[in-house]
């Protein structure tokens, strides 16, 4: 029995032995790994309204049949100022009974009528129209106007500037640290984009932003895409 414990012994420190240069080859060599961040701002190009009307009757049919006749002339309105078909949808449509204010907390409520909403989301590619289109829609009977939103809208290539801006501080702060370190960058080891690039409003105004065209001002501000990386660079001795 000795034998054995001593033969299993010696295969395990063996084992062990024959391991060490393996794990030594497996360790990630000398590296900083550092994070960037790039950005390009742009003024919007699209623009995006919503907009609809809400109608009150007494029944619901009522409201269902006033509610259709007055956004059949918003509609109408909408396709005069020339918006392509394509750039409008109808994004909501509700029919839901009003109730009367109940003063007393343990007793019934009672229906005083219906609301009827249709909405529309429109987009508008000439942003020198955005306030004409609000003025438009409201002159036709459109009284639920909901968020105007402004954005880019094919981001691609400013993301792509912005990743190269995003490399290039990481870069920046990889050879501080070297200097710091006394050492020299080599090639990079691993390179990885934090999260969905993603577009962030500023709320600084661009050349002639404020726009004020049949009395409806509207700002279109500027919009900034962010990129952010994390790049993992190889070291060498400083020479």
């Amino acid at each position: 029995m000795k034998t054995m414990k001593f033969c299993v012994l010696s295969a395990a420190l063996l084992a062990a032995t024959l391991a060490t240069p393996a794990l030594a080859q497996a360790e990630f060599p000398p590296a900083i790994s550092v994070s960037g961040e790039g950005t390009v701002s742009v003024p919007p190009d699209l623009a995006q309204i919503d907009a609809g009307v809400a109608t009150d009757a007494k029944t619901a049919k009522e409201a269902a049949e006033a509610n259709n006749v007055a956004m059949s002339k918003v509609l109408a309105a909408l396709k005069g100022t020339g918006i392509d078909e394509k750039d409008f949808q109808t994004s909501r449509l509700s029919l839901q009974p009003q109730y009367a204010p109940n003063k007393v907390s343990s007793g019934p409520t009672s229906i005083t009528g219906y609301r009827a909403s249709n909405r529309v989301t429109i987009k508008v590619r000439d942003l020198t129209k955005v306030a004409s289109v609000i003025d438009t829609l409201v002159a036709a009977g459109a009284n639920d106007i909901g968020n105007v939103g402004f954005t880019v809208a094919q981001p691609s290539k400013l993301l792509d500037e912005a990743r190269e801006k995003a490399v290039a501080d990481a870069r920046r702060k990889a050879e501080i640290y070297a200097r710091a370190a006394g050492v020299t960058l080599g090639a990079p080891l691993d390179i990885t984009e934090g999260g969905a690039p993603t577009p962030m409003f500023r709320s600084k105004m661009v050349a002639a932003a404020p726009m004020a065209i049949a009395g409806t001002p509207v700002a279109q501000g500027e919009e900034t895409l962010s990129v952010s990386v994390s790049i993992t660079w190889a070291i060498k001795p400083g020479q």
